[in-house]
């Protein structure tokens, strides 16, 4: 049982730094975290409530069907454009390519790493 609340908690952390107006996928928490996209949404259908889930989307940049209306209400406050009920991913995806969320050393905490071009070299922003 530890184990999946070390999960949700990683799912957490990760969310949690996702900034206002900016969003992420399902898919993208899972390759920071280590899991699935099925397993974050799970994470956050059942706890996610303390966090801005509403910035996390499937890979299509739309909403779940159960939160819809929310999830849309919540990021259209925040700025965020909605189009046919789709978020463009591209234009206000989150990390954007010079930044990374990676587990910390005391996981499941993490931080924000901005990355240099060449990708040889980072400092912690977070």
């Amino acid at each position: 049982m530890s184990d999946a609340l070390d999960v949700d908690e990683a799912v957490f952390d990760v969310v949690e730094q996702i900034p206002p107006g900016r969003v992420t996928s399902y898919g993208a928490i899972g390759r920071l975290v280590g899991v699935g996209p099925r397993r974050v949404a799970r994470a956050l259908s059942s706890g996610g409530g303390a966090v801005p889930w509403h910035r996390v989307l499937r890979a299509d940049g739309t909403a779940a069907e159960a939160v819809r209306v929310r999830q849309l209400e919540l990021l259209a406050g925040e700025g965020v454009p909605v189009r046919n009920g789709r978020v463009d991913l591209a234009a206000v995806g989150w990390p954007d390519r010079d930044t990374a969320v990676l587990p910390g050393d005391d996981a499941p905490s993490s931080k924000i790493d901005r990355r240099d071009d060449a990708g040889r070299g980072s400092r912690t922003i977070g």
